[in-house]
Order: structure tokens, then sequence, then C-alpha cells
């Protein structure tokens, strides 16, 4: 059920009340080893707030680990400037900086942009409002949005969109953009769900989301104007690997019902028939088996086969070994009885995540004629993962149907 929290107490910022020890907003800019950045960073941010923000303020950096001289330029910047700070964390990640200096604020309207600014931060204010009257627990940048004005590349524009797909056919998500790196929470709402959030790194925002989501509480999304930094460091396929394992993580949970019980009542139900989260777990596993090996034939064919019939081939191979281990070890069914019509009816569900795949690739190719290899496995991994969720549903429903 979704409840509608009460507006804050908020004061308008001024000569006497800025310098508050509570503010209204807590802003937190995360950075590891970006001494290049921070200070002009940090200086425009303070600068926007200080003419053009109605309502107290803090800007907390938070350095993950930095082994330049960021941490010395915050730490320059909080003796310089009023409202800003520098905390140290001795351990990376955006999600454990998140969590641990949202934890420990004492503002009521937590909030965070990336180093880079790419979005525009005029959207700060409708961004925190909704949260600060009530009308809104969470609130998000979205660059997917109609209202949307984005600059970036096309093979970030499609492994976004492949990405916020995933997420929609997997967990049955409703919001438009999980990764968008401007976010605000009120922080009664984040003492709820930050202790049930595990991800320490770049999935902590999409966790976030759907705990807050089957938590029953109400996410407002700000159309962003947004450009990409081309300058970023963030490795795109480890960070793809590392959110295909954080959404089978949380599917499990969810089915099992234990993310249920550790947030309370308010989480819409998600138990699944007996027997099927045993099941999921098997297919999990076996899922990533069958997609590592299918990465590596891909890999090993593509040079002389070209992209699409090193797709088809990498998948035949692997869908006949996947169909087998399923039949075995997720649906227990042994010996010869039905093992040829098994396959057959596997293969066709092949022919089903041939054409996700391809799809995808094509899509790929018309919006990024040059992608290399690496932006082409990154997006093969997403397609896999949206055919991956087919293949469950139709081996429990129609192959192993008799073995459920």
């Amino acid at each position: 059920m979704t409840t509608t929290a009460e507006p804050l107490p908020v004061a308008v910022a001024g000569p006497a009340q800025i310098g508050c020890p509570a503010p209204v907003l807590d802003l937190v800019i995360p950075v590891f080893n970006e001494e290049q950045d921070l200070e002009r960073s940090v200086l425009a941010v303070h600068s926007y707030l200080t003419r053009s923000f109605p309502f107290t303020f803090r800007i907390t950096i938070a350095d993950n680990a930095s082994t330049d001289m960021t941490l010395a330029i915050a730490q320059m910047l909080q003796a310089q400037l009023e409202h800003v700070r520098a905390v140290h964390l001795a351990a990376k990640g955006r999600g454990r900086a998140l969590r641990s200096v949202w934890l420990g604020s004492d503002a009521a309207v937590l909030a965070y942009l990336d180093v880079d600014l790419s979005t525009d931060l005029a959207g700060l204010l409708p961004l925190v409002a909704p949260l600060i009257s009530g009308h809104s627990d969470l609130s998000i940048g979205t660059r997917l949005a109609r209202g949307s004005r984005v600059v970036r590349g096309p093979k970030r524009e499609v492994i976004s969109r492949c990405y916020n797909a995933l997420l929609r056919t997997v967990l049955r998500t409703q919001f438009s953009d999980a990764q968008c790196g401007f976010k605000a929470i009120r922080a009664d709402a984040a003492r709820r769900l930050l202790p049930v959030v595990e991800d320490n790194n770049w999935f902590f925002d999409t966790e976030l989301l759907v705990l807050a989501e089957r938590a029953g509480l109400r996410i407002h999304e700000v159309p962003v104007d947004w450009v990409d930094d081309p300058g970023s460091t963030v490795d795109i396929v480890a960070t793809a690997m590392e959110d295909l394992r954080g959404i089978t993580r949380v599917g499990r949970g969810l089915a099992s019902g234990v993310l249920r019980r550790r947030l309370g009542d308010a989480v819409a139900d998600t138990e699944l028939p007996p027997g099927m989260g045993r099941q999921l777990g098997r297919f999990a596993a076996i899922g990533v088996a069958s997609t590592l090996a299918y990465l590596v034939l891909f890999l090993m064919l593509r040079p002389t086969l070209g992209s699409f019939r090193a797709n088809a081939v990498a998948l035949l191979v692997t869908a006949v070994a996947n169909t087998g281990a399923n039949r075995r070890i997720t649906f227990g069914t042994r010996g010869p009885a039905r093992r040829v019509r098994h396959q057959v009816e596997g293969l066709a569900v092949y022919g089903l995540g041939l054409a996700v795949t391809s799809a995808a690739l094509w899509l790929l190719h018309a919006a990024a004629p040059g992608a290399g290899t690496v932006v082409e496995v990154t997006v093969l991994v997403a397609a896999n993962a949206a055919a991956t969720l087919l293949r469950f549903v139709l081996f429990r429903a129609w192959v192993f149907r008799s073995s459920r």
C-alpha cells in the first residue's frame, strides 16, 4: 500500500538560518581519485546552492579510499567553504559511501550527484521539493523520460535502455532510469531501506529503488538535462556483470520472501509456488555458467564468423548443454524417456533467445555502426539475461511441465 509522508518542518535559508546544525538537505558527492575535477565541481555546486536553493544545505564530499590528492583537496574545500564537509572512507564503493554518510546524517533530505556534474543543477530543486513537501519518499533524475535532454554516445544509450528494460522484465520495476547519478531520499525512508540494501557499488541505486517500490514508497521522477562525461573511467563490462549478479540476488530474495520479511508487511507479496524458489536458484547457477561459456565461444568465433553468426553458433552449443543441465539438476528429470523431445523443445526456446540477442545486436549496430567487441559483449550479456528469464518461464510451463 502506498503511503504519503508528512511535510518536513523546514526553514527558508537566510543569513541567520543557513548555518543551522541540522540542514534540510545533505548533498553527497562520492569521489574516488577525482583530483582533477573535485574543486571545480564543488565550487560550482556551492555557488548554485548559495544563490538559488531556498533551503538550508550541506555539501558532503565522500572520499572512497582515494590514492591521489582527492582527500587533501576535499579537506581544503572544507576549510575554505561554509557548509562543506569532507568524509573519508577506508574502502571503495559508491554504495558504501552513500550508506555511511546518509545513515550518519542529521538532514531531513539526503541526496547525491556525480562529481562530473553531468546533470544540470537546475534540476536539484525539482528533485528534492516533493520530498520536503511530503508528496514522495524518493526522487530520481531520469534520462529516459520524454522531457529529458540528453547528450551521450549511442553505445551508452543502448546499454542504458537494455538495462532498464531488463529490470522491468525480470524484477517488474516501474521506474524508468535506475542508474542516473542524481537521486534524493527522505531520511526516514533511508533509515528503513538502507539496512536491507546489500550492494556497496554501482548496483546500490537499483537495489534501493527496487526495495522502495516493493515497500510501497512513492518514487518521483524528474526529467533531467544530461551531458555524458566522455572521460568516465567506469568499466562497462565489469559493471554490467556486477549488475546481473545483483539482479539475480535481489530476484531470489524477492522470490523466497526473505526481503519481504526484512522490510516488513508493507512489501508486496512476492512468494512463489512451492519448490519454485529452489528451481530458480539452480537455474540461475546454470545460467551463469552457460553465459560464461557462451561469451568464451562468441569471442573465439567472432573474428572468423562475424558477430551475428558467432552469436548463433555460441547460443546453439550452450543451449544444448543448458537444456541437459536444467533437465537433470533444476527439474530433476533423469533417464532416456523424452530426452530427445526435451532437447527439441529446448531448441525451440533457443530460437526465441536467438531472436532477442540478434535484435539487440541489430539495434546496437544501427545506433553505433563502429561498436567494438567490449560494447557488443555488454549488450549481449544484457540481452541474454532477458532471454534467460524467458527460458525459465518456458522450461517450467512447457518443456519440463510434467517434472514440476
